[in-house]
């Protein structure tokens, strides 16, 4: 039998009591824990949230910003500002899911967007696909804050975007399309400059082609003819030098006119406006009619030249005036079109004189500043079988700062153009050149041999000699159907006479085909049509300089997309993030 001593029951207890109230510490602790890991947990998710409907927040900008950007330009975003900021917060028209949140602009304002405006006042560098690419940058800084009201925790989330919206002047590349583009040639053939196509690029060389520069296309670029080109299929070789600079698919870089960007819309830029359009709308910022420092239009009695839209078309040129540089007596036929060509000649040397040293009331109105830019409008009623036409003569030397020659129909330029060092003539030396750009419905070269009263004579004689011209190219063409082939970018430039292997063509600039020619349809390829020059053409490295473009270079517009952050409460991120 054992017996406890009385000490030992009190002592058993007061162990089991320490014990138990360890347990309980412990288990209150692990309680706390578990509480409080919950509480961060929820707090983690609910800031989680909370991002992600501050970058909804941005992302409904930055959709917006886009859209009006590619439909309008820079100028309809600048003009939108206000209302990203006020208006552009996610709302329960967009999901029921946001009746519970709050959105700032850290700047005190309840349902607002932060969205700043820094302007673009650099030329500068693209990267991505398009990198070696210039453009005028401006930055957009984009910033929301959130928080559901409906949660436990009101956890507040920030994000911090940048944008940037990009004008990448037209002619930087030396060939461009708005649409298909097709690359086919006879004879060897190099491409110096960029090659951009904003759809399917065709490459079908029949001898050899060489691209030295980077090749875009936005489908793709494939080694074969269009599918309804009539031709068998291509014999020759391509090489790329670059061939990491071969990319598609890539992003398409559009005019912002307004509306869908067809080749068919886009040919709206060369033409009047309509009656009634608004010279500020999207549209109306493009149209050369509007951005030409003079506009002249012809008509079946007279000729009327004026200011253009930035005097209101108020100062008139006086008839004498006009007569110095301008000129409707001139015929000759088109065996292309077949077609007497009613043209209204433009003499550019006479124009150049006359913009520099007539006291009018149009220089005047100049304020000393050089004429860099000329519409023509042909209102002329002709029989169907004239075509009227604007051609450019004495082109060798042009006005200081440059010239642009533009009009809704077709346009010849006849003998050298932009060169007024003839040691540079038939090279591609442009260190004298000006800046320049001709721009219509279809632009044909005449050379320094050609002769209107022999156009109808047959084709080999109608002989040509070497010619140069210096200027950018935007104009339209006749495309390849299942009967004819558009004739390609090697015909970009069309011709009338018979080169021969000793004259050859020198071209200098940057080659833009954006719409269908709609007054100058004659299919290529033809019978007693041209023989084709020896083609030396380039890229004109001049267009990289910002102020070598030619006067009224339109931009083609691109969206990059810059920093992103997440942002503490209460700012907007732009002082730590600049």
């Amino acid at each position: 039998m054992t017996l406890f001593r009385r000490g030992q029951g009190g002592s058993a207890l007061i162990l089991v009591m320490i014990m138990s109230a360890i347990a309980l510490g412990i288990l209150a602790s692990a309680m706390l824990w578990s509480s409080n890991s919950a509480k961060l947990t929820h707090r983690t998710i609910q800031y989680t949230r909370s991002v992600a409907a501050a970058e909804a927040a941005t992302e409904k900008v930055v959709g917006q910003i886009s859209r009006d950007f590619f439909y309008g330009g820079e100028q309809l975003v600048i003009d939108n500002l206000d209302k990203y900021r006020q208006t552009s917060v996610p709302t329960t028209a967009d999901s029921p899911y946001w009746g519970t949140w709050q959105f700032n602009d850290a700047n005190g304002n309840t349902g607002q967007t932060y969205v700043q405006r820094t302007p673009g006042n650099n030329y500068v560098v693209l990267d991505s696909v398009y990198a070696g690419l210039k453009g005028y940058v401006s930055t957009y800084t984009i910033v929301s804050h959130a928080s559901d009201k409906a949660s436990v925790q009101d956890v507040t989330g920030g994000v911090f975007q940048q944008l940037q919206l990009t004008g990448i002047p037209i002619f930087q590349f030396a060939m461009y399309s708005s649409g298909n583009m097709e690359i086919s040639c006879g004879q060897p053939f190099d491409v110096t400059g960029r090659v951009h196509s904003n759809k399917e690029l065709f490459v079908e060389p029949d001898s050899r082609l060489t691209f030295e520069s980077g090749v875009t296309a936005v489908v793709d670029i494939l080694f074969q003819r269009d599918p309804v080109d009539p031709r068998g299929p291509p014999v020759g070789g391509v090489v790329y030098v670059h061939p990491d600079e071969k990319l598609a698919p890539v992003a398409a870089m559009t005019l912002p006119i307004g509306t869908t960007n067809t080749p068919e819309n886009i040919r709206e830029i060369i033409e009047p406006p309509p009656p009634g359009e608004d010279p500020t709308s999207p549209l109306g910022r493009l149209r050369y009619y509007n951005e030409s420092d003079m506009v002249v239009t012809v008509s079946d009695t007279n000729v009327i030249a004026t200011s253009g839209q930035f005097d209101n078309f108020r100062t008139a040129i006086t008839n004498t005036d006009v007569a110095l540089f301008i000129s409707t007596n001139n015929s000759f036929y088109d065996a292309r079109e077949g077609k007497t060509v009613q043209s209204v000649d433009i003499d550019i040397g006479n124009l150049k004189t006359w913009s520099e040293t007539n006291k009018t009331p149009f220089q005047t109105l100049m304020n000393g500043a050089k004429l860099t830019s000329i519409y023509v409008v042909d209102n002329r009623s002709l029989p169907a079988t004239s075509l009227g036409a604007v051609r450019v003569t004495h082109g060798k030397v042009l006005p200081v700062n440059g010239l642009t020659v533009a009009t809704g129909r077709p346009m010849y330029v006849l003998d050298d153009y932009n060169q007024y060092v003839d040691g540079n003539l038939g090279t591609s030396d442009t260190s004298t050149t000006r800046p320049a750009s001709l721009v219509a419905d279809a632009i044909t070269i005449l050379s320094d041999g050609w002769q209107d009263g022999n156009s109808r004579s047959s084709v080999d004689q109608r002989n040509a000699k070497s010619t140069t011209v210096n200027a950018a190219l935007l104009t339209g063409v006749v495309e390849t159907t299942s009967r004819h082939y558009s004739g390609g970018m090697e015909n970009f430039p069309r011709f009338l006479e018979t080169w021969g292997s000793g004259n050859v063509f020198t071209y200098n600039g940057s080659m833009v085909k954006l719409f269908p020619s709609l007054y100058a349809t004659g299919p290529w390829g033809l019978d007693n049509v041209y023989v084709p020059p020896k083609r030396n053409w380039a890229y004109d490295a001049n267009f990289d300089d910002p102020t070598k473009l030619p006067p009224k270079t339109p931009s083609l517009l691109k969206v990059f997309r810059a920093r992103w952050s997440t942002v503490g409460p209460d700012t907007n991120g732009v002082a730590s993030n600049p």
